[in-house]
């Protein structure tokens, strides 16, 4: 009986520690600690270009962790290596059920050979820190920016004014 006991309570720390588990393997951390948790960012997933020299258009891909106008990504952008904004794009509603999406947006005027960063932003937790890097010439591969990296841009225009829905 007493191996029973044993068997049975292990039994139970087994499923308290997996129900405990997130399903998408992200790490949350306490707020408390100051920090913001991996699953609250949002991250870029996917970069195509098109069009020609000075005059091209990106589609990125974006999963977020949207709630709703409450906790939505409301931009991604095209920054230089150096941190100088080349484009934003302003996304006007949260993607609850549409995850991940895709967005196109206007003419950015770079070479083909210039290197540049596209990242998200969210309402609530800022840049994340899963971007984009690469060239047209020869494409974009994921990176993983410093917490730090142009914060100062969050207040550069344009931004956006009000979450649709």
């Amino acid at each position: 009986m007493k191996k029973m006991k044993i068997v049975f309570s292990l039994f139970l720390m087994t499923i308290a520690v997996l129900s405990a588990c997130n399903t998408n393997n992200s790490v949350t951390i306490n707020e408390e600690d100051g920090f913001i948790a991996i699953d609250e960012m949002a991250r870029i997933v996917s970069v195509i270009s098109s069009g020609k020299e000075t005059n091209y258009t990106f589609s990125v891909g974006i999963s977020s962790p949207d709630t709703g106008c409450n906790q939505y990504a409301n931009w991604w952008e095209v920054v230089t290596e150096d941190g100088e904004l080349l484009y934003r794009r302003i996304l006007g509603h949260s993607h609850v059920n549409e995850q991940p999406f895709h967005r196109s947006g206007g003419t950015i005027n770079i070479l083909s050979d210039q290197v540049v960063i596209i990242r998200a932003h969210m309402n609530t937790s800022g840049y994340g820190t899963k971007a984009f890097i690469g060239t047209v010439n020869s494409g974009f591969k994921e990176t993983s920016l410093g917490d730090d990296f142009a914060q100062s841009l969050a207040t550069v225009n344009p931004l956006p004014e009000e979450c649709a829905f």
